[in-house]
């Protein structure tokens, strides 16, 4: 018996394949509802973490703005690539598989292989370092001189904020002026440690003997919420802290306020 026995001929004579049974059919409906409905799970968690206190997609200065702009990037890239997934999977659900060549299929499976595993990659990669690496400038430290510098020491679980052109030292709180950059010296006095104040900036982990520099600015005055994002004990839930952005005059008038008093 030949080998195509199941394949219908056409009026050409090339070989199709016959009509979907009703269980296939129904099977394929099952499928598309399926995958709408995963769609709306995926993007609907999305949506919701887009704004908030602690958001990072929601920025407030052009170190956030930059991590904000590269994530987005990104995310757009992977949905590029999920739609063309899920599309290449629905045409093999929905396409005649005919008969083709050996030789047909060979040179198919060359081009996917060379399209999907060589040139995808180059292209994907390439695009995530053209925009990453600009974007990244923005995140490193100023000269000296350019900035403000806060030193901020982390404990088990309690923020050490001092500033060590004037001898203030905080706890638990940061005052910045808004509209400039601030570079901050940031190093731990027990275990790791990691500072995040996301509608401000990245983060970046505070070790024990060294010193990392963060760089923040925040685009208008405001109140900016922050924690450490590396588990760090059982007080690690508890060990947040607030940056307070003020004006530039209402900055200087506070740091006058605080020599004075001799805090």
């Amino acid at each position: 018996m030949p080998a195509n026995r199941h394949l219908a001929e056409d009026d050409s004579g090339r070989h199709c394949a016959p009509p979907l049974p009703p269980r296939a059919r129904s099977w394929r409906r099952r499928a598309e509802t399926r995958l709408t409905a995963i769609a709306a799970l995926i993007t609907l968690p999305l949506l919701t973490a887009c704004s908030g206190p602690r958001s990072a997609l929601d920025p407030a200065g052009p170190s956030a703005r930059a991590a904000a702009w590269l994530w987005w990037g990104m995310a757009g890239l992977f949905g590029l690539v999920f739609v063309a997934v899920v599309g290449l999977w629905m045409y093999a659900l929905w396409r005649d598989p005919g008969t083709p060549g050996e030789v047909q299929a060979e040179r198919v499976q060359r081009r996917w292989l060379i399209g999907g595993g060589l040139l995808l990659p180059i292209l994907s990669i390439t695009a995530v370092l053209l925009v990453g690496i600009p974007l990244g400038q923005r995140m490193l430290p100023l000269p000296a001189g350019e900035a403000v510098r806060i030193d901020v020491t982390a404990h088990q679980w309690w923020w050490e904020v001092s500033y060590p052109d004037s001898g203030i030292v905080l706890e638990n709180q940061l005052f910045i002026p808004a509209g400039r950059p601030v570079d901050l010296y940031l190093t731990s006095a027990d275990v790791i440690h990691s500072f995040w104040v996301p509608r401000l900036g990245g983060k970046m982990d505070m070790l024990p003997g060294r010193s990392n520099v963060l760089r923040l600015e925040a685009d208008r005055p405001g109140t900016y919420h922050g924690s450490c994002s590396e588990f760090c004990g059982t007080g690690h839930a508890q060990m947040t802290f607030t940056v307070q952005a003020l004006a530039p005059a209402e900055y200087r008038a506070w740091l006058d306020e605080r020599r004075q008093s001799g805090d």
